[in-house]
């Protein structure tokens, strides 16, 4: 997204901050310039990603490129709304290209499939196979932050069903069967909260054990995500 497009959205992205009295634990832990990887959790209502931007930009100046995933690029247009905020497909490519840009490139590993997962898995990350940010921040020497919002799982009930999951495994559709307030899909007033890790520097790239590398660095990630979002839970309950 370019600045002058987020001036455009910052009105609107500020009411929903306010909405949701959104903030954001640890964003001094962003470095003011060079290549970072964030790493975020994914809800189904999904523009909870969008607030943590708008409080990047404005506490720490920098603008988020994020990985989108390819069903936008195979719907007319969206792909196009997408870069034009900023986002790219999210090919190994795209994200080498802009992570050489000294970018901070964004990504939510679980994407659709933790998006779409029901009210009983709140607050759960899907990471177990989705090792390709982990690949590319040692490939890249990229360092991490991860950044989760547990209570945006909180927004909508979100409800099993095997329609979603059949449409999930078979098309790579979005179905879901959700509400907000009431029998709407009006997102409720929950009250959100980012937390943001410390950075965390990948090990140094060496090609003929990377495999292994990827794996051990993923199980660390994951197990400090999952910490930080019982830091945030916890936190929540405290204020």
């Amino acid at each position: 997204m370019n600045e002058s497009l987020y001036q455009l959205l910052a009105p609107v992205l500020q009411k929903m901050r306010q909405y949701h009295q959104h903030q954001v634990v640890g964003v001094e832990h962003l470095p003011d310039t060079g290549r970072v990887l964030l790493v975020v959790n994914h809800s189904l209502a999904t523009y909870d990603i969008s607030l943590l931007f708008s409080a990047i930009h404005s506490e720490r100046n920098r603008i988020a490129r994020p990985l989108a995933d390819n069903l936008f690029f195979r719907l007319p247009y969206l792909g196009d709304v997408v870069e034009a905020l900023g986002g790219k497909q999210g090919t190994p490519e795209n994200a080498k290209q802009l992570l050489e840009e000294e970018n901070l490139v964004a990504v939510a590993p679980g994407g659709m499939q933790e998006a779409l997962r029901s009210s009983y898995e709140r607050y759960q990350l899907r990471w177990d196979h989705r090792k390709g940010f982990v690949r590319l921040a040692i490939e890249t020497q990229t360092p991490i932050l991860l950044a989760v919002c547990p209570r945006a799982d909180d927004i909508y009930e979100v409800y099993d069903n095997k329609l979603t999951n059949w449409a999930y495994e078979l098309l790579r559709v979005p179905l879901f069967v959700a509400r907000g307030v009431g029998p709407t899909l009006i997102p409720r007033p929950v009250p959100l909260t980012h937390f943001i890790s410390p950075l965390i520097q990948p090990p140094a790239y060496t090609p003929g054990t990377l495999k292994q590398q990827v794996d051990v660095f993923h199980k660390k990630l994951v197990k400090r995500a999952e910490a930080l979002i019982g830091e945030a839970i916890a936190y929540r309950r405290d204020v």
